[in-house]
């Protein structure tokens, strides 16, 4: 497997594999990269935002790309990221611009597969927190609620954890651990 470099965008949150994410940009740097990553000059990768890092990303990050955009109320420019295959971060140089560019390694993303018993429920409570969170449910012009890769990666973007927590999901090789996780967290809420 080959390193590619990659233009690094951090936020607080997660974006994997499928997922869609709106986000704002203002500063005119980043607004160049948006602007080269749509005339295919450079690649983009989201990755989880982590204070005092250097890179100052976790290693998970997402290779995306941009696949709508809007001119926003302030003038800034919102546009949604789609997630396409999961990176390591290597390294990352700020330039002196304050872009961060990466060197990243492609990972395996998780194998599609389907949903069965028990774990049924965890695609049902997703499509209802979607239908509660129209801004969410308005970004997919389908969900894949039959694919337990997809709903998983789905919750591990929406969830409220600790970084590091979800860090240890997205190590996994695939999604078990996190079904399993969301299960007990659903079942509990239940009860």
């Amino acid at each position: 497997m080959r390193t590619q470099e990659m233009a690094l965008i951090t936020r607080d949150a997660v974006l994997l594999p499928e997922g869609r994410l709106e986000i704002r940009v203002v500063d005119p740097a980043y607004l160049q990269v948006i602007a080269d990553n749509l005339k295919g000059k450079c690649q983009l990768a989201f990755g989880m935002f982590m204070a005092n890092g250097k890179p100052p990303c976790y290693p998970n990050a997402t290779q995306c790309e941009v696949i709508d955009f809007n001119q926003l109320d302030d003038n800034s420019l919102g546009i949604v990221l789609e997630g396409k295959q999961r990176v390591k971060v290597l390294s990352a140089a700020q330039k002196r611009d304050g872009v961060w560019i990466s060197r990243t390694l492609p990972c395996s993303n998780w194998c599609e597969e389907p949903i069965k018993g028990e774990f049924e429920l965890i695609s049902a409570a997703l499509e209802q927190f979607y239908e509660v969170n129209p801004d969410l449910f308005g970004l997919y012009s389908n969900l894949h609620l039959d694919d337990a890769a997809w709903v998983s990666q789905r919750w591990l973007e929406v969830l409220p954890l600790y970084s590091k927590d979800k860090q240890v999901l997205l190590n996994q090789p695939d999604c078990h651990k996190t079904m399993n996780f969301v299960l007990e967290l659903i079942k509990s809420h239940v009860n």
